[in-house]
């Protein structure tokens, strides 16, 4: 990985991994270990969340095409290694500013048609909490997809623990 090639993003665009498959198994430990790091990593690069949870779906039985994505990863954290969540020691506005991005991707999931949801939040611009899951409901429509991602937000944002 030394010699690779840096990646301008950490998973390829429109990219459906499924289980199983016709692929060659790869060594099941050398991926476990490579995910965990990678999953360490996320606590101060939410920038791999998404990516990173993905790739964490198969650890069971990795295949050819798990093993290429993990290492995606780890070919862009090369190129951005300078990159991660820096807090500001101080700020000259006394108004808390609270950003948050969301996203999500429509049945993302092969095999079980379910989206993952992801949401970030900053105050005076440092992150403060983030996270990218699978929703825990199946949502055909979009309209529904955006509600339930709404939904999540707002149970993130007011600390409400609905199950």
């Amino acid at each position: 990985m030394l010699e690779s090639n840096p990646a301008a993003s950490p998973i390829e665009a429109n990219l459906k991994l499924e289980k199983g498959g016709e692929e060659e198994k790869v060594d099941a430990t050398l991926f476990k270990q490579i995910v965990g790091s990678l999953r360490y990593l996320c606590n101060s690069r939410p920038d791999i969340g998404f990516s990173v949870g993905l790739v964490s779906r198969y650890m069971d039985d990795p295949r050819i095409s798990h093993m290429k994505a993990a290492r995606r990863n780890l070919r862009y954290l090369k190129g951005t290694i300078n990159y991660g969540i820096f807090s500001p020691a101080s700020s000259d506005d006394n108004d808390a500013v609270i950003t948050c991005y969301s996203n999500s991707d429509w049945c993302g999931d092969k095999s079980d048609r379910r989206s993952t949801t992801g949401y970030f939040f900053k105050v005076f611009g440092a992150p403060i909490s983030w996270c990218s899951r699978k929703q825990p409901v199946v949502a055909c429509p979009h309209v529904r997809q955006s509600i339930l991602q709404a939904l999540m937000l707002h149970v993130k944002l007011f600390g409400l623990n609905l199950r």
